[in-house]
């Protein structure tokens, strides 16, 4: 398993466009991909699930990959959501 703990800095958090695109680069993975915040968890591959979670800004987060590509798949969610200045 692989994990990345990053810090939202997006002023509305992680809201619904963002979001989409932690999904779209989640589901472009073979890997297993859980997104955790609070001690609550949701499959990245899940726009609601994602949604459900209501991460606000300036919260921590934790994305966590298991499979065949999970480092592949930590790094391009990673990227994508730098990319849209989501976190740091």
């Amino acid at each position: 398993m692989k994990q990345a703990t990053v810090k939202v800095i997006d002023p509305v958090g992680l809201h619904a466009r963002p979001a989409t695109v932690a999904v779209n680069a989640a589901s472009g993975c073979k890997s297993d991909v859980v997104l955790n915040f609070k001690g609550r968890e949701s499959n990245m591959k899940s726009i609601m699930g994602v949604m459900s979670l209501g991460i606000p800004t300036q919260a921590e987060i934790v994305i966590s990959a298991t499979g065949d590509d999970e480092d592949e798949a930590i790094d391009n969610i990673v990227k994508a959501l730098r990319a849209q200045k989501v976190i740091e």
